[in-house]
């Protein structure tokens, strides 16, 4: 049986979220008609909008039978259980799938780091142990 956990996400993420989509449509009213130019980068403000929505409507972290799937918007990591060797909190600015700096690095594959942010901490923690109990 799959568990879901979903990311905590930070006020300032949701922000952000919100704000993208007002600027784009304060720049596409606020031109003068008729430049054929502004599609260019009004364009480019509505596909950040959509992938900054997109991340944080699906950021998520999915324990499977052997393997921990993180989703973050289009991008998805794979690690299996066997392959984690330590996991720590944080709040380490580093990238990963994580949209708050309450995280937790998983440490994998000899070295490599995964930052993720679930908002249930200790249930996490716990399905993890339940599934790897190396750890």
């Amino acid at each position: 049986m799959n568990v879901i956990f979903r990311s905590k996400i930070d006020a300032r993420f949701k922000w952000m979220g919100l704000l993208m989509p007002a600027v784009a449509l304060l720049a596409l009213f606020g031109t003068q008609p008729g430049n054929r130019l502004l599609w260019i980068p009004v364009g480019m403000m509505f596909l950040a909008t959509v992938l900054v929505c997109w991340t944080l409507v699906a950021t998520y972290y999915e324990l499977q039978h052997d393997r921990l799937v993180a989703h973050c918007g289009p991008f998805i990591w794979r690690i299996p259980l066997a392959d984690i060797s330590a996991i720590r909190a944080s709040r380490s600015i580093r990238s990963g799938p994580a949209l708050s700096m309450d995280r937790l690095e998983i440490i994998y594959q000899g070295g490599k780091i995964l930052t993720i942010s679930p908002a249930d901490k200790a249930g996490f923690m716990m399905a993890l142990r339940q599934r790897a109990p190396h750890l």
